[in-house]
């Protein structure tokens, strides 16, 4: 999951990805300016949700299934969430 979350990272340009051809391999990851841009907005969204900690508490499992038959149909019927990055293609080999 880290790799994929730090591959959508460089996709998107908030991170540079260094290789070095030790043994074993090493990779090295660096915030861009881009990604330096966003550490005011991260702070200030983490300063905001501390004091709101509590009221943001999900709801004990017990009261989710105390629902009503039609609540739970709705539920049940929604959409499986997508993942975070979507698989890139893979190349197609050619032969000669």
């Amino acid at each position: 999951m880290l790799t994929l979350t730090l591959k959508g990272l460089e996709r998107d340009g908030m991170v540079t990805r260094t290789m070095f051809p030790t043994i074993p391999p090493r990779v090295d990851y660096e915030l861009t300016d881009l990604g330096r841009s966003l550490s005011e907005p991260v702070l200030a969204l983490g300063q905001w949700a501390q004091p709101h900690l509590e009221e943001s508490k999900p709801p004990e499992p017990a009261s989710i299934s105390a629902g009503t038959p039609e609540m739970n149909a709705v539920t049940s019927s929604a959409p499986p969430r997508r993942p975070a990055i979507a698989p890139q293609p893979q190349p197609q080999a050619h032969s000669i």
